[in-house]
C-alpha cells in the first residue's frame, strides 16, 4: 500500500509518531474496522506464516507431479499445490525417517548429529529451526509441531528442544490408525480417531488460535505402514477387503487411499484458513524417504525406502503460496533436506541464507537457477557403527558402501541406476565418468573430513 494514496492511514502514522501509548489506544479505537484490519494486513504480509508439510514414506513414484510410477493417487489438493507453485526435482532426504528429521530440524548432516538411522535419538544441545527462530526473530514466530515427531522417546523431549507446542506421538508410527498412543502436553491418552484427521483438527485449532505470525511442523504418519483402509470418505479406492491376507497380497491400493485420505484432509486444513491468512501462507510439502519396497513402482524394492539409492532418497518437494511467482513451474536444482532450515529461516526474516549444511533456495521460488547446489549428500548408518554414504553433481553419483565396495552411475543417462560403472566386469570408465568420478570424492572427502 502506499500511504501517500491512503490519507487515513499517512494521518494515523503522522499521529502514532508523536502520540502517547494512551493517545495511540484512542486512535486505533476510533479508526474503522475494516480500515485496521486493512493495516494489520499489510504489516504482517512482511513475516509470512509457513506450513510444513511431510508426508511419510512418500516416494517419487508415488506423487502426482512426476513422471516416475504408473500408478499415482488422487490427490486434488497437492495437484492444487503443484499448479500454483514450484515441483523440485532434485530433492534428497535420508533413507528413514529419524535421520531426515534430525537434518530438516538442524540443518546439519547425520554424521554431526549422530542421528544416522531410525530411532537415533537428537541432542537437546542442538538447536532447532524453532529455537533459531525464536533467537533471531525476536521471538516472532509461534511454533508447533503436530503429529509424528521419531526424534526421540523421552515425551519431555520436543518441548526441552525449544518446540513451542506439540501434539502427536513420539515414536516411528503406529500399531493402527484408529488405535493409538496420543500424547499432548507431555500427557499420553489413547485415541481411536483416525491419525489424519486428528493431526489435522489439531492443526486447524491450533493455526485459528494464533495471534501472530506460525511455523506449523505438521508431520504426517500416512502413508507408512501399516497399510489399511481409510475411512471412506477420504478416498477414492473404493470398498476394499480389510482382512489381513488381502492386504498383504495386494497392498497397493490400501497405500495409495492413505495417500488419497491425507491429501483430503490436507486440503481441509487449507480450507479452513481465510483467504488473508492462506494469501500469507507459504506452504512446503516434502516427503521424508522414498517408497517402501512392498509397494515401489519402477525401482528394483531392494533400491527403496531404507538405501541410499534414488529410491530411498530422492523425495517430492512442492512448494506454493506466499512469495511464490512461479506458476505451475519444475525446478532441477539440486537440494538436500538439511537446506529447509535456512530457507524456512529466510523467510521468516532471519536474515540467515547459509548456516551449517544448509543453503536457502529461498530465491528459486521466483527465479531458477540449476546451479544452485554443485552436490548433494546422504546418508544411512548401520546397527555396527558404519555407514553408506552417496553424493551426486548434476549429471553422476558416487556410493561407498560400509562394507568397502562402492558404485557410479550416470543418472543423466540412465536415471534408475542401471549400470555400475565400477563393475570389475565393465570395461575402464571413460574419460569424462572418470572425471566426474574424481569430482564427487573430492567433495565427499571435502564434507566428511
Amino acid at each position: 500500500m502506499n500511504i501517500l494514496k491512503s490519507p487515513l492511514l499517512f494521518f494515523t502514522l503522522l499521529i502514532f509518531a508523536c502520540s502517547t501509548d494512551k493517545e495511540i489506544d484512542e486512535v486505533i479505537d476510533a479508526q474503522d474496522e475494516d480500515n485496521v484490519t486493512d493495516t494489520f494486513e499489510e504489516t504482517t504480509s512482511e513475516n509470512p506464516n509457513i506450513l510444513l508439510i511431510i508426508a511419510d514414506d512418500m516416494g517419487l513414484d508415488a506423487s502426482p507431479g512426476y513422471s516416475l510410477g504408473t500408478i499415482k493417487p488422487n490427490m486434488p489438493n497437492l495437484q492444487q499445490l503443484i499448479n500454483t507453485g514450484v515441483t523440485f526435482n532434485n530433492l534428497w532426504s535420508y533413507p528413514t525417517c529419524t535421520p531426515t528429521r534430525a537434518s530438516i530440524i538442524t540443518g546439519k548432516y547425520g554424521f554431526r548429529t549422530n542421528v544416522m538411522k531410525v530411532d537415533d535419538p537428537l541432542a537437546t544441545t542442538e538447536t532447532t529451526i524453532q529455537k533459531y527462530l525464536d533467537e533471531n526473530t525476536n521471538e516472532g514466530y509461534s511454533h508447533a509441531v503436530i503429529g509424528k515427531w521419531h526424534l526421540s522417546r523421552d515425551v519431555n523431549h520436543v518441548t526441552d528442544m525449544g518446540v513451542g507446542s506439540f501434539s502427536g506421538f513420539l515414536s516411528g508410527g503406529v500399531q493402527d490408525y484408529s488405535d493409538w498412543t496420543f500424547i499432548e502436553n507431555g500427557n499420553s491418552t489413547n485415541s481411536t480417531e483416525y491419525t489424519t484427521t486428528k493431526f489435522t483438527d489439531l492443526a486447524i485449532d491450533w493455526v485459528d488460535n494464533q495471534t501472530k505470525p506460525w511455523f506449523l511442523w505438521l508431520a504426517y504418519n500416512a502413508p507408512h505402514t501399516p497399510f489399511h483402509l481409510p475411512p471412506s470418505d477420504l478416498h477414492s479406492q473404493g470398498n476394499l477387503p480389510t482382512d489381513e491376507a488381502s492386504i498383504s497380497n495386494n497392498p497397493m491400493p490400501y497405500y495409495m487411499a492413505a495417500l488419497e485420505a491425507m491429501d483430503t484432509e490436507m486440503g481441509r486444513l487449507l480450507a479452513s484458513m481465510s483467504d488473508e491468512e492462506r494469501a500469507n501462507t507459504i506452504i512446503i510439502f516434502v516427503g521424508d524417504n522414498g517408497t517402501p519396497g512392498q509397494v515401489v513402482q519402477e525401482y528394483n524394492s531392494q533400491r527403496a525406502k531404507g538405501k541410499v539409492y534414488q529410491g530411498g532418497v530422492n523425495v517430492p518437494m512442492i512448494v506454493s503460496g506466499f512469495e511464490v511467482s512461479r506458476q505451475n513451474e519444475t525446478d532441477d536444482a539440486l537440494i538436500n533436506t538439511t537446506d529447509l532450515f535456512a530457507t524456512i529461516a529466510d523467510i521468516a526474516g532471519s536474515g540467515t541464507t547459509e548456516i551449517h549444511d544448509s543453503k536457502s533456495f529461498r530465491a528459486l521460488l521466483s527465479t531458477e537457477n540449476t546451479s544452485f547446489r554443485e552436490f548433494v549428500y546422504t546418508e544411512v548408518g548401520n546397527d555396527s557403527g558404519t555407514s553408506d554414504y552417496t553424493i551426486r553433481n548434476a549429471t553422476h553419483k558416487y556410493i561407498k558402501f560400509a562394507d568397502g565396495t562402492e558404485a557410479l552411475y550416470d543418472l543423466s543417462a540412465n536415471p534408475l541406476e542401471q549400470p555400475n560403472l565400477l563393475n570389475a566386469n565393465r570395461l575402464p570408465l571413460s574419460d569424462e565418468n572418470s572425471s566426474e568420478l574424481d569430482k564427487l570424492l573430492d567433495a565427499s572427502n571435502a564434507i566428511r573430513n
